[in-house]
């Protein structure tokens, strides 16, 4: 869909550590083109406003010179035009609520906010005042156009009859003047309630019998000539003679059928989504409340279904937002044929959808309506000559088991559709208490990662790579460890998928290789043995824009042979875009820079695509080197590879080799290089530099030569 950059945001905080905080969240969770500047009051607020632009405010309600209201009416003065994001404390969620009347397009409660919801949370932001600007343009245009068509003019005698019409006026009532000319007011100017459709009371009696001006009845419409209904506005006033008698009464109306729409259409929009026309997050949320009072009341349930688009991004970013946008409207559509009459699809943003069910008898009729809506959404989407395919992942909270209000029901719904993607996507999960534990440790977690670079909480390891021929040391696979300061060492399977997911996997790929390539000159400049450093890239690194030319920044800086830097990139990471792939390959392999395949085995395999990509080397996956002692008769994963290796003349090295027995199993395949706890654990540089020196036992590697 499309969307409107954030480069500079503006924050109004007096707190330095509640500024701080939001700036970490903020610039670290992926927003590294937008600039954040922070002021700590509302007169500097105003100063910075009016010499410089920005794209969004996020404003705290207590600042030492205004407080509340006042500091959110000043700031929208200052910048009537820029989104605004209000920051309040839990106790104070009603003044928030009042902001939001004032103007602010969302507030965020200190203490709640999460980094994932932050970005969220500022880009819907910026997209409802995206959308309210066009709206407000589209409204000025009607206005303007309304003013210029003129007033329709009516005039009467003293007995009611018609006297003249102008030209508008003729054109809305379907009468010539002439026509008209001595004919009851009633008859050419015939006006009813819009809502009841009865007869109002004749406006120019009112006027004359009165003798002063009078407002057309509101919510009027004029029957036109054949029955044709316009909706007016106007006044009535009384025409007086030299003496001051009344002689009869001028009806100045024009048509304001445009305005009344266009208003009807506000109303709608503030409560529907501009681009696939559902109801939006503030719908929604109304819909669930009054079908839990419903529930509550005929003891049924209500199911909160939420849904994130699998795929999404990709198909955004290549075939662009307006492909996209159709998408998205696709997507709405068949959401909307999945469900009941009487539920509710509503879009909250981006790529994501919340399903209201409403009385439901039992909890499976979500898990159906669920698994109707994933085969719906991955079915082909013929957009613009392309069949697109997505999927997605949805989360199910039910009331009343799940969450008494209709917050605790989206937010579990929430939290329930993230477990789904980790379980593999396009799939669904019924939220469980156990998740919202997961959860917070999860947030604690990506906090920490937040703050581990610059606190230097990062290490690496090195684990050598063997000559099963020579016993040599041939090579040192570099491994991240993170040690934190009251936790202590945490895996790498626990917080590498969360330094992916909110994007922090970049600046720390950025690190590894760096650190790696200066470790392996420092051990050359040392006069060691020089080996090959390995360093494990990971999808979204592979995938910048930037990631070759950060590759050769770092060889570079370092100074590194590129010949001794060996990137290790699994199958699935080559083949989401092959082609891509290729050339990325082919660019690093110009420059010298070995590349392997890691975990090989466990993905696509495929003889095709390995004759397609520049590569030097195989890593047999671990799991496939265990079962050489553990299942013997399971061991032709393992001879196929080497075998394989052999014919296309790669480099096979295995993983994982922890036994004398498979050491020889492998020797006598003619396995070229192996790796694993039987050799070495990873170990700190010092260590591993000993090791360069004094080298690994000849007797322990060549026990089968």
């Amino acid at each position: 869909m499309s969307k409107k950059s954030i480069r500079v945001l503006l924050l109004v905080e007096d707190n330095p550590g509640d500024a701080r905080l939001l700036r970490e969240m903020f610039n670290e969770q992926g927003a590294h083109n937008t600039e954040l500047i922070h002021v700590g009051s509302v007169g500097d607020a105003e100063q910075y406003l009016a010499k410089s632009a920005v794209d969004i405010i996020v404003l705290d309600l207590g600042l030492p010179d205004a407080d509340g209201m006042e500091a959110v009416r000043r700031t929208h003065t200052a910048a009537p035009r820029v989104p605004l994001v209000v920051l309040t404390g839990l106790d104070d969620e009603s003044v928030a609520a009042q902001a939001l009347q004032e103007g602010a397009q969302d507030y965020l409660i200190k203490g709640e906010i999460d980094a994932r919801g932050l970005l969220r949370s500022l880009r819907y932001a910026v997209e409802r005042k995206i959308a309210e600007e066009a709206l407000f343009l589209e409204t000025e245009r009607a206005q303007v156009t309304l003013n210029s068509i003129g007033d329709a003019v009516v005039c009467t005698d003293i007995s009611g009859n018609i006297s003249f019409l102008n030209l508008v006026a003729e054109r809305m009532t379907g009468w010539t003047s002439l026509e008209a000319a001595g004919r009851p007011m009633a008859e050419v100017f015939r006006i009813l309630d819009a809502t009841s459709l009865e007869t109002t009371p004749n406006p120019m009696e009112m006027a004359a019998a009165q003798d002063r001006t009078v407002h057309l009845p509101s919510n009027c419409i004029l029957i036109r000539r054949g029955g044709y209904e316009i909706a007016i506005e106007g006044s009535v006033s009384p025409i007086h003679d030299r003496e001051g008698q009344v002689i009869g009464a001028v009806n100045v109306f024009n048509d304001v059928s445009a305005a009344r729409a266009m208003a009807l259409q506000m109303a709608h929009s503030a409560q529907h989504d501009y681009l696939t026309g559902l109801p939006n997050r503030m719908l929604v949320n109304d819909r669930v409340k009054q079908a839990i009072v419903l529930a509550s009341r005929h003891m049924k349930k209500v199911a909160v279904l939420f849904l994130d688009l699998d795929g999404f991004k990709h198909i955004n970013d290549s075939l662009g937002h307006q492909t996209g946008d159709k998408l998205l409207q696709s997507i709405a559509k068949r959401l909307v044929d999945c469900v009941r009459f009487s539920d509710t699809v509503s879009r909250q943003g981006g790529d994501e959808f919340v399903v209201l069910l409403s009385e439901m008898e039992h909890s499976e009729d979500a898990a159906i309506t669920a698994r109707r809506m994933l085969s719906a959404v991955a079915e082909a989407h013929s957009i613009d000559q392309h069949d697109l395919h997505v999927t997605t992942s949805i989360g199910v909270s039910v009331y009343p088991d799940d969450g008494p209000d209709a917050e605790t029901l989206v937010k579990n719904a929430d939290t329930a559709m993230y477990q789904a993607k980790e379980n593999g996507r396009q799939n669904y999960q019924f939220f469980k208490p156990a998740m919202n534990v997961r959860a917070v440790e999860r947030q604690s977690i990506e906090e920490s990662l937040r703050r581990a670079l610059e606190r230097q909480e990062f290490a690496l390891h090195y684990q050598p790579k063997i000559d099963l021929k020579t016993g040599e040391i041939t090579g040192a696979e570099a491994l991240l460890r993170w040690t934190h300061p009251t936790r202590g060492l945490i895996s790498p399977a626990e917080f590498i998928p969360v330094a992916e997911d909110c994007g922090l996997i970049l600046p720390i790929s950025k690190w590894v290789l760096r650190e790696a390539c200066k470790q392996a000159r420092a051990w050359v400049d040392a006069g060691l043995p020089p080996v090959t450093m390995a360093v494990n890239v990971s999808a979204m690194d592979f995938r910048d824009d930037n990631f070759l030319e950060r590759v050769f920044a770092v060889l570079s800086e370092t100074g590194l042979d590129p010949q001794f830097l060996e990137l290790e990139l699994t199958e699935s990471v080559l083949m989401k875009r092959a082609e891509s792939a290729a050339s990325v390959l082919q660019t690093l392999r110009a420059k010298g820079v070995q590349v392997a395949v890691d975990d090989f085995g466990t993905g696509y395999s495929s003889l095709s695509y390995l004759r397609k990509f520049p590569i030097n080397a195989l890593k047999i996956d671990q799991s496939f080197v265990h079962q050489i002692t553990t299942t013997p008769d399971d061991t032709a994963i393992v001879t196929a590879v080497i075998s394989m290796g052999r014919s296309l003349k790669l480099r096979v090295v295995a993983e994982g080799v922890e036994t004398q027995e498979e050491l020889a199993f492998l020797q006598d395949l003619q396995c070229d290089e192996a790796q694993g706890f039987y050799f070495g654990r990873p170990m700190p540089p010092k260590e591993f530099a000993g090791l360069l020196k004094s080298g690994i036992s000849k007797a322990a590697v060549l026990v089968h030569s």
